[in-house]
């Protein structure tokens, strides 16, 4: 990218996304772009919120593939007997949809819901207590922060390890990612320092040591880029497949179908156009892993907490790769 292309790109981020901390462009597993801002670096950790969830994604895929995770039809009750539902809708949710936003909660969110749920040592246990309501199994409801917790604990109670863990060895460290260490917040305070943090480096755990499924992890925007590149890759790092190629090519198609949004959804990853394809693992503030398979492009844009930020896509496709 030439200055002039670069310096488009950083007029239109100091003058309408002020809260991103730094942009990584990469094409062809080339380095085409690469800044920070909000006096951050590329060592720069960030609370990178949903895109955890895709995270938990690639693990669930690993974990599958070494037989400690079963089919995706596999009720999810199968993997908490200490829990006994009397509702036959709470008895049909499988694996898969925890995987694709289609399982049935009372929960509501806003922020009593949200206070709710912070505030509980067991997430597992308050979020199995959650199952169930009006919506039918295999209806899409958006779910931010309960509904990864259950997978998160399938996948620890399956490896007989915590997730950080399982993570470390199996897709963190071979990639060289540093994830420190896990984190506990003991008040609305330490969440909110969390949250505003640039050197944070860790990922959240409840009480029990479950970490958390939906948010929680820091990544900076090498961390993200190694990823992204990984998935363009099918799988493979240094000749040695991490992921198995067969959960992403199931993990990238559509599963289900958020009508709000007029978005698709794969695995815990977004579907921005399956005819591309391009997917997006997306979080709060702005927060993204952009990949895109056609153009072999990846870009990641960290960013600190911000409300209402939906428009990353946009910027992406707009002003970034529009400019290539």
């Amino acid at each position: 990218m030439n200055d002039n292309k670069i310096k488009t790109i950083q007029q239109k981020i100091e003058t309408d996304y002020e809260n991103i901390t730094g942009i990584i462009v990469q094409k062809n597993d080339q380095l085409l772009y690469e800044h920070y801002f909000n006096n951050c670096n590329e060592a720069s950790k960030i609370h990178v919120y949903s895109v955890s969830k895709s995270i938990l994604s690639l693990l669930i895929g690993i974990a599958q593939e070494q037989g400690c995770v079963g089919d995706l039809d596999r009720p999810i009750l199968d993997y908490f007997p200490e829990f006994q539902a009397k509702d036959a809708n709470i008895k049909k949710i499988t694996l898969e949809n925890l995987l694709t936003m289609t399982t049935p909660y009372k929960y509501k969110d806003g922020p009593l819901a949200y206070i709710k749920y912070f505030t509980r040592k067991d997430w597992t246990k308050f979020t199995l207590k959650q199952l169930g309501g009006k919506q039918l199994t295999g209806e899409f409801k958006y779910t931010p922060l309960i509904g990864p917790d259950l997978l998160s604990a399938i996948l620890a109670r399956s490896t007989k390890q915590s997730v950080l863990n399982f993570a470390r060895k199996e897709l963190f460290e071979p990639l060289g990612i540093e994830v420190e260490k896990a984190i506990q917040l003991k008040s609305a305070k330490e969440q909110m320092a969390f949250n505003q943090s640039t050197t944070a480096n860790g990922w959240v755990e409840d009480a029990t040591g479950l970490n958390a499924g939906g948010w929680g992890l820091t990544l900076s925007n090498r961390d993200l880029v190694k990823i992204g590149q990984l998935i363009l890759n099918q799988g493979y790092w240094k000749d040695k497949q991490i992921v198995p190629k067969n959960w992403l090519e199931n993990m990238q198609q559509k599963h289900s179908h958020w009508e709000q949004e007029q978005l698709d959804y794969g695995y815990l990853w977004w579907v921005v156009d399956s005819t591309k394809p391009i997917i997006a693992a997306m979080g709060d503030g702005g927060n993204v892993l952009y990949i895109d398979h056609e153009k072999q492009l990846v870009v990641a844009i960290t960013a600190l907490f911000k409300e209402n930020v939906y428009d990353r896509i946009d910027f992406i496709q707009q002003e970034i790769v529009s400019l290539l």
